[in-house]
């Protein structure tokens, strides 16, 4: 999987190109941006509540099970000096849902690719290319 981000239009806003797909990524104009998008940090929020989503659901429909709406809300908190990042997930399912299939959605949601990575180890390969 690959992600390319470019500076469009100076300032901190840039194009995210991603499969075929485009994002943008800016800050808020607090911190000398224009807010024509999601700051990094809420598209990292946002990342792991769509993959929340999308594994629970794609679980539902390979058991046939019919789950009705699910909503993932994603609150993140950045590492700060002494504390750990810290991410508060609420899935929210419907109340008419059977409890052990309830369960057994939130033990697949803690299984999403984004969760699973954020959980393990990391490594980065850093490289620079001047053009």
């Amino acid at each position: 999987m690959r992600a390319i981000a470019r500076r469009v239009g100076g300032q901190l806003r840039h194009h995210i190109e991603m499969r075929g797909h485009r994002l943008t990524a800016d800050e808020p104009e607090n911190v000398g941006g224009t807010d024509a998008g999601p700051n990094p940090q809420e598209l990292l929020a946002a990342s792991l509540a769509s993959c929340t989503a999308v594994t629970i659901e794609m679980y539902a429909n390979r058991k046939g099970w019919d789950i009705g709406d699910v909503a993932v809300d994603v609150d993140y908190e950045p590492a700060q000096r002494g504390s750990p990042t810290r991410f508060e997930m609420k899935v929210k399912l419907p109340k008419e849902l059977p409890e052990d299939q309830a369960q057994r959605l939130m033990q697949i949601a803690a299984k999403c690719p984004v969760h699973r990575t954020l959980e393990g180890e990391v490594m980065f390969e850093e490289k620079l290319e001047l053009e």
